[in-house]
């Protein structure tokens, strides 16, 4: 497979409602897919980008880094733990949902853990808005999108986008 012609996939293609299957074994294939990953996530000024958005059906996504000191994070099978659940509600949007905006609620924090690049376990912690990036995409992991949080008024606002994405890819 050419990882690099690989794109951001719209709704309401499948694959994005589709559960993602554990990474058994990081390669040089898990390596090619992280930096593609990284690229398009980039262009379109993306914060976070799931496998799954680009057609592959595997448990990783990467982040920008919050701290600016690297091109990205890499976050291989990852599980997440709510250390805090007072509720946070925020606008969401979602490079497979080009123009949709969703009010999404959250947990507040979040702990994060799984494996980067070179195979070590990670772990990090936020009440911060990455802590929110680290839900968006274990919910693409899970075949869960943000229109699938979406409440009435939500549903209302974003039907003309919806509309249109629905028929772009007939």
């Amino acid at each position: 497979m050419d990882v690099g012609a690989l794109q951001i996939r719209l709704y309401p293609d499948a694959v994005l409602m589709q559960v993602a299957e554990r990474v058994e074994a990081i390669d040089e294939g898990t390596a090619a897919l992280v930096a593609r990953l990284l690229t398009l996530m980039h262009e379109a000024d993306g914060v976070g980008l799931a496998a799954p958005q680009i057609g592959m059906g595997q448990r990783l996504f990467v982040t920008r880094d919050p701290t600016g000191e690297s091109h990205g994070i890499v976050w291989i099978n990852p599980t997440l733990e709510i250390i805090d659940d007072t509720p946070m509600d925020d606008n969401e949007g979602c490079l497979s949902l080009p123009e949709i905006d969703v009010m999404v609620r959250r947990p507040q924090g979040v702990r994060i853990t799984g494996r980067n690049l070179e195979g070590e376990d990670v772990t990090q912690t936020s009440c911060e808005h990455i802590a929110r990036v680290w839900q968006h995409e274990c919910d693409h992991l899970d075949g869960r999108l943000i229109i699938d949080r979406m409440s009435t008024m939500d549903r209302l606002c974003n039907r003309k986008a919806l509309r249109a994405l629905l028929k772009k890819a007939r």
